[in-house]
């Protein structure tokens, strides 16, 4: 049977978190077991996680959000602290997820981000981790590791500023395939997926918050909110470092050096994918995230 966003939701619950600071939409599957949370990349939604959730389900209780100014999800106004102060905007992601956290009274929880998503979890492993239980970093962004060890290629994220903005501002199928193309060059980017985006991202309002929020996070000043490997080295809950080796930002180098330097990590480097490797290898993804969510 060929694969479809929908039937892989089959099982799973949609709802719409309404709390005194944000609406988080939220896909779950229901349980008793340990929630993971799974943080979707710049861009992108809940369905990034489709393919997965009813394996993940198997071991913990997956819940897919729709972060702040994406998807279906409450565009609050951009903080303009900058980096050195509290409150930034980037922190307001971590905001939203502990908010949603005590709305569900939920002390604690595991987190996968993948992208902007590892951006998030690794602030909430570094700033409350009396609130985090296990990390995956999924091709993480927002880290500034040293140069001796990891490259970061520069005309890559010129391609995907152009690509993100091109396609917010006209988001025809050709646009939009080619966006979902810059994660997935090597395949997968289905017509439903490029369907999917093309709906979200033509939301007048979803469209707007996203196009500032390329402006910031391409803004010249963007490196001074990047954890640096003094914060990222002081991790202390169970790590998964979750790579692939074609990643269009941070190559194997990086999970080589995350390995390194967060003590007692753990690190899996998947073959012949780039920044979507929950859905383009979903079953090797998930049997690695189940064995680290099980192991005590």
């Amino acid at each position: 049977m060929k694969s479809s966003i929908h039937l892989d939701l089959l099982g799973t619950e949609t709802r719409f978190y309404e709390t005194a600071k944000y609406r988080t939409r939220c896909i779950e599957v229901a349980n008793g077991k340990a929630p993971l949370f799974l943080l979707h990349g710049g861009g992108g939604h809940a369905e990034t996680y489709s393919r997965n959730m009813a394996t993940l389900a198997k071991s913990a209780r997956p819940m897919a959000i729709d972060f702040i100014w994406h998807g279906m999800s409450s565009r609050p106004v951009f903080s303009v602290a900058g980096p050195g102060e509290p409150d930034h905007w980037l922190s307001q992601f971590t905001d939203q997820v502990l908010d949603l956290m005590d709305h569900l009274g939920l002390e604690r929880a595991s987190f996968e981000g993948e992208s902007l998503g590892g951006w998030i979890a690794l602030d909430m492993a570094i700033n409350h981790p009396d609130r985090c239980d296990k990390l995956i970093l999924n091709t993480a962004w927002g880290i500034a590791l040293n140069p001796e060890f990891v490259a970061e290629g520069e005309s890559d994220l010129d391609a995907l500023r152009e690509t993100s903005v091109n396609a917010l501002m006209n988001p025809t199928t050709e646009l939009l395939r080619k966006r979902l193309e810059w994660l997935m060059p090597l395949g997968g980017v289905t017509d439903e997926l490029v369907e999917l985006r093309k709906s979200l991202w033509s939301i007048p309002e979803t469209r707007d918050a996203l196009v500032e929020y390329y402006r910031l996070l391409f803004s010249n000043n963007i490196a001074e909110f990047y954890f640096d490997e003094e914060a990222i080295a002081s991790i202390a809950v169970p790590t998964l470092v979750l790579w692939t080796d074609k990643n269009p930002i941070h190559g194997v180098d990086a999970a080589d050096r995350l390995a390194e330097i967060i003590k007692g990590s753990k690190k899996h480097v998947m073959a012949g994918c780039a920044h979507w490797p929950q859905w383009e290898r979903p079953e090797e993804h998930d049997e690695v995230v189940c064995k680290f969510m099980e192991t005590k």
